[in-house]
């Protein structure tokens, strides 16, 4: 049976997989796809063209105008931090 923590470590990979490759490379994520995956996936709306741009920039560590897996992931970190520091009360 698969364990709660099992199934989200699956989500976060499927979801990577179900936006990567539509646009080029199938194992990164364009500046379109990282958009199509925000907007659908963590239900912020549309994103600013601005936004995006900040947004890919500081996660494109290799500066190669794409986010790969592990690039994906710092994210997903970042953004679960963010998370337990709301939920924890934190004013950091």
């Amino acid at each position: 049976m698969e364990t709660p923590l099992e199934k989200a470590l699956a989500t976060l990979v499927c979801t990577f997989h179900k936006y990567s490759g539509k646009e080029g490379d199938k194992m990164t994520l364009s500046k379109g796809e990282l958009k199509e995956l925000v907007k659908n996936e963590l239900g912020l709306g549309e994103m600013k063209e601005g936004s995006i741009e900040k947004l890919m920039k500081s996660l494109d560590r290799n500066s190669d105008q794409e986010i790969d897996f592990k690039e994906y992931s710092v994210f997903l970190t970042t953004l679960c931090i963010a998370y337990n520091d709301f939920f924890r009360g934190d004013s950091k």
